[in-house]
């Protein structure tokens, strides 16, 4: 009898979990569609599915790459940026934030070691700033969307953000600046504690049994989670497309000069859904008349503002270090997308 009365409360939570999804908004988004505008259907499903089929080629090899990154452990080589003296980890915090193979929460656990083991704020700066901005799939998620031009624009963006932050934050800390930056911290558990620094990657992965495991599990699961934002992605760039007017685009972010980046960094930090969404809609916007410097302004200053970004930050730190991050962060964007106009 028990059962009877568990199983249809169990069954409810999974509906409203599958409308959660992306899944689920595709589905609404095309059905609106069919009913609102039915002759243009096949052409917003054309559009998307074609977008989605030449980005596949990307998906898959970022996702062999990140599967193989996770497989072999070779996070821990990011947690050796953190010795030795403060400029050389400054730089290889900036260099590794756009090669580390974590998700949101494990940079949490692993920042907060490296904190109480005394690594100092600048370093940890500079890879916070760095870190969200690229990785192995945003790379090539970017390319395939952008073109190599723009995706290796972001990635010299992200290092550059780094740098910048982390010798800011160093001059900041001489002048007296953070003396106590961190909360007290309680770690989640959700991914457990974090690379160690005496630990070695496993690059021949598929000798043992548990990393195989955990090659075929990353593939599955970051397989599929770039597909659902992607194709979500496809689909709202398809709508812009349509029935967004390029005029309207030109005249809010279109355009040369300063005043459009500066727009563009701002709207970006609250509006930016996350790395693997934004790339396609900034093609979509670029057609319809923004400007690269203001798409470079737009990404990089959502990917700082990005929640998964900010609570990391925000978990660890406190108030006027996370303002530091932020001001870093929507002050870079901007600088990154008037030199990135500019060439």
């Amino acid at each position: 009898m028990a059962e009877l009365t568990q199983n249809p409360r169990a069954m409810s939570k999974s509906v409203l979990d599958l409308l959660k999804t992306p899944w689920a908004l595709i589905v609404a988004i095309l059905a609106a569609v069919a009913v609102l505008d039915p002759g243009n259907w096949t052409e917003v499903v054309t559009f998307a599915g074609k977008a989605l089929a030449h980005t596949g080629q990307y998906i898959l090899f970022a996702v062999l790459l990140l599967s193989y990154l996770k497989a072999t452990g070779a996070e821990v080589m990011v947690a050796r940026a953190f010795e030795g003296r403060e400029t050389r980890m400054i730089f290889l915090a900036a260099l590794f934030g756009g090669l580390a193979p974590f998700c949101s929460c494990e940079v949490i656990p692993f920042i907060a070691g490296l904190l109480a083991l005394g690594a100092p704020l600048s370093a940890v700066m500079a890879f916070w700033l760095s870190s969200p901005l690229i990785d192995p799939p945003t790379l090539l998620i970017t390319a395939g969307a952008l073109g190599w031009p723009f995706a290796i624009g972001k990635a010299i963006a992200a290092v550059a953000l780094g740098l910048f932050g982390g010798f800011v934050v160093r001059f900041l800390m001489r002048q007296g600046a953070f003396a106590q930056p961190l909360r007290v911290y309680k770690p989640a558990g959700c991914c457990g504690c974090g690379p160690k620094k005496d630990d070695k990657p496993h690059w021949k992965f598929w000798q043992e049994p548990e990393r195989r495991a955990r090659f075929r599990s990353e593939f599955v699961h970051n397989g599929l989670f770039l597909l659902k934002w992607l194709a979500l992605a496809y689909v709202l760039e398809a709508l812009l497309v349509s029935y967004v007017p390029a005029d309207l685009i030109a005249r809010v972010v279109g355009g040369e000069g300063l005043v459009p980046i500066v727009i563009a960094a701002l709207v970006g930090m609250p509006a930016y859904l996350n790395s693997y969404v934004a790339p396609p809609l900034l093609a979509g916007l670029m057609e319809q008349g923004m400007s690269a410097g203001a798409a470079m302004s737009f990404m990089v200053a959502g990917a700082v503002s990005s929640i998964p970004a900010m609570a990391a930050v925000w978990s660890l730190v406190k108030p006027r270090v996370f303002a530091t991050y932020l001001g870093l962060g929507i002050s870079g964007a901007i600088v990154a997308g008037i030199l990135f106009q500019m060439i």
